[in-house]
C-alpha cells in the first residue's frame, strides 16, 4: 500500500510540474517586416501599452536613455548598408535606443543588438549612428506603443516611433539607386529583353533620371513585344510626355485607353481619359 501511495504521489507531482498557465504578455512581441526599394529591414520589439498611466516626462524620464520598448532590446535589422543623417550603418543588426525630450528626441543605434534592455555599461564606441529628431504632437493617444516605417520611397523612409501622443520619425536612407543603376548597367551590356527595356526605362522617368534614354529603352520594349499591353503603353505614353513629344503621348494614350475598354480596367480608362485631357487631344 505504501508503494502504491508513493507511486500515486510521484505521478501527480509529473502532472502538476507539466501543468503551466498561459498568460497574455504584458508587453506582448512584435516583428515587423518591410522592403523599401531593395532592402529588407525588420524591426524586432515589444510593445507596452498606457494602462492609464502618464508615459513621457514621468513612467519615461525626459533626458534619461530609453530601450524604445519592453523587455529585451528593441531590435532594427538592415540587408544592406543604410544611412541615418548622413551616418552610415552597416548592413546587420542594431539596438534601438533614445532619450525622449519634450521638443525632441536622442536616437542611438547600438551595435550590440542582443540581450536584456540595457547595456550593463554603456559603450559610446558601439554607438554606430546617432542623431536627435522632432518630437511632433498627436491629437490622440496612441495607447500601444508602435514602430512603424511610413513615407516610403524607392530610396527612403521614416522609422516612426508613436506612443501616448508623440510621435517621432527618424529619416533613413537606402542605396536602391545604386543597386538598380548597377543592374541596369550589367544586363544593358549583355542581351536585355523586352522586360528589361520596360522596367530601365520606368525607372529611369520615376526617379527623373535620363528621360531622353528613358525615351528611347521605352520604344525599344514596345518594338519588341508583339501585342502591347495598356499599362506598357501607359507608360510610354507618359514618358513620351515627359520628353516633350505631346504628339506621340496623345497616341499612346489612345491606345492604352483603347486597350483598357478591351479588359474592362475601370483604373486605367480614367487616368488615359484624363491624361487625354490634360495633353488637348481631339
Amino acid at each position: 500500500m505504501k508503494k502504491l501511495f508513493l507511486l500515486t504521489f510521484a505521478f501527480l507531482l509529473s502532472l502538476a510540474a507539466e501543468a503551466q498557465i498561459a498568460t497574455p504578455a504584458p508587453s506582448p512581441f512584435s516583428k515587423l517586416e518591410q522592403k523599401v526599394g531593395l532592402t529588407d529591414v525588420t524591426v524586432e520589439y515589444s510593445r507596452p501599452s498606457m494602462r492609464g498611466r502618464k508615459i513621457f516626462g514621468e513612467l519615461e524620464s525626459y533626458g534619461e536613455l530609453w530601450r524604445t520598448g519592453a523587455n529585451a532590446r528593441t531590435k532594427i535589422t538592415f540587408s544592406d548598408d543604410v544611412k541615418v543623417a548622413g551616418q552610415t550603418l552597416a548592413a546587420g543588426s542594431y539596438a534601438l535606443y533614445t532619450k525622449p525630450g519634450q521638443q525632441s528626441w536622442e536616437i542611438y543605434f547600438y551595435t550590440e543588438a542582443d540581450g536584456g534592455g540595457y547595456p550593463q555599461e554603456w559603450d559610446d564606441s558601439k554607438v554606430a549612428a546617432k542623431t536627435t529628431v522632432d518630437a511632433y504632437q498627436l491629437p490622440v493617444d496612441i495607447e500601444t506603443f508602435t514602430i512603424t516605417l511610413d513615407d516610403l520611397t524607392n530610396s527612403s523612409a521614416l522609422l516612426g516611433l508613436m506612443w501616448e501622443r508623440t510621435y517621432v520619425g527618424i529619416p533613413l536612407e537606402f542605396p536602391t539607386d545604386k543597386k538598380v543603376s548597377k543592374s541596369i548597367e550589367s544586363v544593358m551590356a549583355g542581351s536585355p529583353t523586352a522586360n528589361d527595356y520596360f522596367g530601365a526605362a520606368v525607372y529611369y522617368a520615376s526617379e527623373d533620371k535620363d528621360i531622353a534614354q528613358a525615351d528611347k529603352w521605352m520604344d525599344k520594349a514596345i518594338e519588341m513585344t508583339d501585342e502591347p499591353a495598356f499599362w506598357q503603353l501607359r507608360q510610354q505614353s507618359l514618358i513620351k510626355a515627359k520628353v516633350g513629344d505631346k504628339k506621340a503621348a496623345i497616341k499612346a494614350a489612345k491606345a492604352s485607353l483603347a486597350k483598357a475598354k478591351e479588359a474592362g480596367n475601370d483604373d486605367y480608362i480614367k487616368m488615359n481619359t484624363d491624361s487625354l485631357k490634360e495633353w488637348g487631344a481631339k
